[in-house]
């Protein structure tokens, strides 16, 4: 009995681990573009802050950028559709980030959520220092 308790500590925290190891996938709220801003603007804004976290652009279209991180054997792709009022970031797929879906919901690795915020927070700066 000591013995299955004491296996039983031992490994509570691993399983603790594992279960937030994945998050549900929910794409952010729109940023708004600074009034005044024209859309190659906005798009070059965009592009500047996916570049300095090491984000690659796949495609780009008027008002839609598809863009890519690649950090050792994980991808996660991401679209930012824009226009003049606001950018909006939508998850498209990713490699090695133990996707899954559970009841219709789609999870993904926890370090996906940073990635996110921190181009989040980029684009927003970006935005707000090239305001005109």
């Amino acid at each position: 009995m000591l013995r299955s308790r004491l296996s039983l500590l031992l490994v509570l925290p691993f399983l603790v681990l594992l279960m937030g190891a994945t998050k549900p996938i929910v794409d952010p709220a729109p940023i708004a573009v600074p009034a005044g801003m024209a859309a190659p603007a906005v798009s070059k804004v965009i592009r500047a802050a996916l570049a300095g976290r090491g984000w690659v652009v796949d495609s780009e279209a008027p008002g839609r950028i598809e863009a890519t991180l690649n950090i050792r054997v994980h991808t996660v792709t991401l679209e930012i559709a824009y226009d003049t009022q606001a950018v909006n970031i939508r998850y498209l797929r990713s490699t090695n980030l133990d996707e899954e879906t559970k009841d219709g919901q789609k999870f993904i690795h926890r370090n996906y959520f940073n990635w996110l915020k921190n181009v989040q927070n980029d684009i927003a700066r970006e935005l707000q220092l090239a305001a005109p």
